[in-house]
């Protein structure tokens, strides 16, 4: 029988990491499939999930994409094979361990039993739960977070937070091919329009840690576009083309 709920992973130079969070994934109760999408790792990142996929075949499943074609659309891709895969729960999570693959069990918990209908893994909903970021980035992070949330309006802490799990509801109610956000704007964009059609969002305070193996994939690009996208989501909303 196939697993209820999916975590989908969006992958590029994670060879340090990817088996060794198959591997924790795997042992979690209830079980959870994994999805990757990889675009194009030149560090054989693929390889090494095709190699699980032999160990786990009915368990981990690989997307893959040529060249960088950034973290929106990998996840748009992830929600559309999850259901079409008939996935009740789906999950984001990063591939670095900076969000800890034991808590998603507490996320999917608190879709499944009805007291939201998509748990946000969060940073800032019990203070700060970060551990060994720089002072600037953890600033640059929380200004961010709180700049989102004011012009949006999302009863949110951590608008950009990319650990989470969500009903396949919601997503079914979200037209995918409309969402144009590619980086951190992303989670802000899922995040307001599942409370702008009106579905229950549910912060989970959870600790995170600074990646322990590869580079992060941070950039001023992305920044600039969590600067702007905010408004264009709230413009939209106002006058009724959300």
């Amino acid at each position: 029988m196939k697993s209820k709920s999916v975590v989908i992973i969006p992958t590029y130079d994670e060879s340090n990491n990817v088996s060794r969070i198959v591997d924790v994934v795997m042992d979690l109760e209830p079980e959870i499939d994994i999805l990757f999408v990889d675009d194009g790792s030149p560090d054989g990142t693929a390889d090494l999930i095709k190699n699980k996929m032999k160990e786990f075949p009915e368990r981990v499943n690989l997307i893959e994409r040529k060249g960088k074609q950034g973290l929106g659309t990998a996840y748009v891709r992830g929600f559309e094979y999850a259901l079409n895969h008939d996935y009740k729960y789906i999950c984001e999570m990063d591939a670095d361990f900076s969000h800890d693959p034991n808590d998603l069990p507490r996320l999917i918990e608190v879709v499944e039993n009805g007291s939201a209908d998509l748990a946000i893994g969060s940073r800032y909903s019990n203070g700060i739960s970060i551990v060994n970021w720089p002072l600037r980035r953890l600033i640059l992070s929380y200004c961010a977070n709180l700049y989102a949330r004011i012009i949006t309006g999302i009863p949110v802490k951590d608008t950009t937070a990319g650990f989470k799990c969500i009903h396949h509801k919601v997503l079914e109610s979200i037209d995918l091919n409309e969402i144009r956000s590619n980086g951190y704007a992303f989670q802000i964009e899922i995040h307001f329009r599942a409370w702008k059609a009106g579905f229950r969002l549910k912060e989970v305070s959870i600790i995170f840690k600074e990646r322990e193996e590869g580079v992060s994939k941070m950039s001023k690009s992305i920044v600039r576009e969590a600067i702007w996208r905010v408004w264009s989501l709230k413009f939209r909303s106002l006058i009724g083309k959300l």
